[in-house]
């Protein structure tokens, strides 16, 4: 087992990130700590990666009680936050039981909400098994689900106890799932990471499960991650934008996703988009003035993700869209941006027009 750890230090409510290749002995250890003190633990797991892969955790899973969740965004509903509220009190879960959610961001983020709310919070551990899960939304604590009107405008930021990275788990991913995770690397390496994206660009070899730098990889944004939320667990950093730069192009994104309906795009498939919108923005600011946006089409391209919305969406409804977007203060959608690549900030300083300009610029009517 050839596993590295990364500790989100949080007081309290620190925790590891462990990353490596055949790591169901960790997760099987924890489990066996509850059961031998007589304390119950209970699993939210993805359909999809049951049936992708039946074995992948398969003697953790004989023992406990199993929720398993439609794969897709419209899972992130009230509907089924409601089935794992009463999946739980079925189990006679309570306040020394665990939960663990075992599969994307959806699973991720669901049940983790769930952990939060349930009995005012039980514990909980991340098991992602995508690539966009595993850089981005099993780290740091944000849980939530989605409104007909915006994406996870409910939520909690709820700490899990320990994150478990199985990369070895990636060899059954869609190829179009593991590109949607790419978005998020790439993101990371806008946002702060210059050297990242340069190093993404310029490889030769595409990025896949078997890559020899998966897990340096995987690491490398936990590690940027990691140090955000340390500085800004909450997101309450008005500055130079804390835990809110995490949010590059997801502004766009959001807006995308739900006006065309969650599922009509892989969650980074839109943040692609989201990227492209932003660094346009960015331009019309005058800054990252000495960067070529073809550097980021090619990248976004070598991994088949989208550049322009598939079908064109109201540029009325996306603006609307974006008035529910989390970061909204003093009803100004603020807006992170790019300085250059490797170095963003948060503003609110964006007319409107500019906003419209960039959305038809990727297909919007």
């Amino acid at each position: 087992m050839d596993e590295k750890q990364i500790a989100i230090r949080l007081g309290k409510r620190s925790y590891d990130i462990s990353v490596g290749r055949e790591l169901e002995s960790k997760v099987e250890t924890i489990k066996l700590e509850y059961v031998s003190r007589g304390r119950k633990a209970a699993v939210v797991l993805d359909q999809g990666i049951l049936e992708a892969n039946p074995n992948f955790f398969s003697r953790f899973f004989s023992s406990l009680p199993v929720l398993k969740i439609p794969s897709g965004e419209k899972s992130k509903s009230v509907m089924q936050l409601e089935k794992v509220w009463n999946f739980l009190a079925e189990n006679k879960i309570d306040r020394s039981s665990a939960l663990f959610a075992v599969g994307g961001g959806v699973v991720g983020d669901l049940a983790g909400f769930a952990a939060a709310s349930y009995l005012r919070g039980i514990s909980f551990y991340q098991i992602p098994t995508t690539l966009l899960s595993m850089v981005d939304s099993s780290v740091g604590g944000k849980t939530g689900i989605n409104l007909s009107s915006g994406k996870n405008l409910v939520g909690a930021f709820y700490q899990p106890k320990a994150v478990f990275i199985d990369l070895n788990v990636l060899g059954t991913l869609p190829e179009r799932e593991f590109s949607s995770g790419m978005a998020e690397v790439i993101k990371y390496g806008l946002l702060g990471d210059r050297s990242l994206f340069f190093s993404l660009l310029e490889s030769f070899q595409i990025m896949n499960s078997e890559n020899s730098r998966l897990a340096e990889l995987v690491l490398r944004c936990c590690s940027i991650k990691a140090e955000i939320v340390e500085t800004d667990e909450k997101e309450k950093s008005l500055g130079e934008g804390g835990r809110a730069l995490l949010n590059l192009g997801h502004t766009f994104a959001h807006a995308i996703e739900a006006r065309a309906g969650y599922g009509s795009y892989l969650h980074g498939e839109a943040v692609s988009i989201g990227l492209i919108c932003a660094f346009r923005i960015s331009r019309h600011l005058g800054l990252c003035e000495d960067e070529d946006e073809s550097n980021l089409s090619t990248l976004l391209k070598r991994y088949k993700l989208p550049r322009q919305l598939k079908e064109p969406l109201p540029v009325e409804d996306l603006m609307e869209a974006m008035q529910s977007d989390k970061k909204v203060m003093n009803g100004k959608v603020r807006f992170v941006l790019l300085k250059k690549i490797g170095s963003s900030f948060l503003t609110e300083d964006v007319e409107g027009h500019q906003v419209k300009k960039v959305l038809q610029s990727v297909g919007a009517s």
